[in-house]
């Protein structure tokens, strides 16, 4: 039988985020080792097919294995770490969030719905889970699904949403479950996270951040905080950071010209937050990056 670290390898031709013929699910190959460092992930579910990894968000390390899944609520800067080799590549499939999918899963559950769905921990912009048996083998048969383009058209988009199913049967589903439902305070995060991400290279104001979730200014930096692990500031920083990153590497763009889209105003203040977030000038990063991969170093910035 094929095992779900082939599956991922024969839909994994290239190193770095491979799409599938399915919208919104991607495979993601390493076959370099990653050292601890910055990174932006995105809203999704991360199954890994083989090897580890390991998140830090503030003082948590989170590491994700073949037995346990990752789900990122919301997008979050954070740090990673992760050894590959040629002979052993890191795998996983990165799933993004459908909202209409959760919420659709969360209808037809009801009453089922497990009581710490809608009671646990909301604030936590991040959760692992158990990969239990339900689950991975649900993940193959979506796998198996992908390598063939009539049972991809017939049958992947009911299967991703029994994948979506076996999340929220998860004793972590809470904040899953917050971000489908109006009105909490996971959701408005997501809404203003949402408005970052759409204009992080426009001048932003806290205030008015605050105001679009119709939430006070203090009341909205604690959210933010318990959901993101930065405060507003720190975010939106991080974000305009990888974002450079992602042009310099992907697009070869000049240090001037990065720091420019991204909503700088200041080369010099650009230079100096980025030699401080990534440990190196963007001109040396740059420098580094021309002799590297595009592919893999600009891939791993998203998982």
């Amino acid at each position: 039988m094929t095992t779900t670290a082939e599956l991922m390898n024969r839909l994994a031709p290239s190193v770095g985020l491979n799409n599938t013929r399915l919208d919104g699910v991607r495979i993601y190959k390493a076959t370099q080792s990653s050292p601890r460092s910055p990174l932006l992930y995105t809203q999704g579910i991360i199954i890994v097919g083989q090897g580890k990894k390991r998140v830090f968000l503030g003082e948590t390390a989170y590491e994700y294995t073949p037995d346990r899944y990752l789900v990122m609520s919301v997008p979050i800067p954070a740090e990673c770490e992760a050894p590959a080799t040629e002979e052993e590549p890191f795998l996983a499939m990165l799933i993004d969030i459908n909202l209409t999918h959760v919420s659709t899963v969360i209808g037809k559950m009801g009453d089922h719905l497990p009581p710490f769905a809608a009671t646990g921990d909301t604030s936590r912009g991040l959760f692992l889970a158990e990969a239990d048996a339900p689950f991975k083998e649900t993940t193959a048969r979506l796998l198996r699904a992908l390598t063939s383009p009539m049972e991809t058209e017939v049958l992947g988009d009911d299967l991703l949403k029994e994948l979506f199913f076996r999340v929220m049967c998860g004793d972590n589903a809470a904040s899953l479950y917050a971000l489908a439902v109006k009105n909490t305070h996971l959701s408005r995060i997501d809404k203003v996270l949402k408005q970052i991400h759409s204009h992080y290279h426009r001048p932003m104001d806290v205030g008015q951040l605050a105001g679009l979730v119709n939430m006070s200014p203090s009341a909205f930096h604690r959210a933010f905080k318990e959901v993101t692990a930065s405060s507003p500031i720190q975010y939106i920083k991080k974000v305009r950071l990888n974002k450079a990153r992602d042009l310099l590497v992907l697009s070869g763009a000049r240090v001037n010209e990065a720091a420019t889209q991204v909503g700088y105003e200041s080369p010099t203040q650009f230079s100096r937050e980025f030699k401080r977030y990534f440990g190196e000038s963007p001109v040396a990063f740059s420098n580094q990056a021309a002799r590297a991969t595009a592919s893999q170093v600009g891939s791993a910035s998203r998982l």
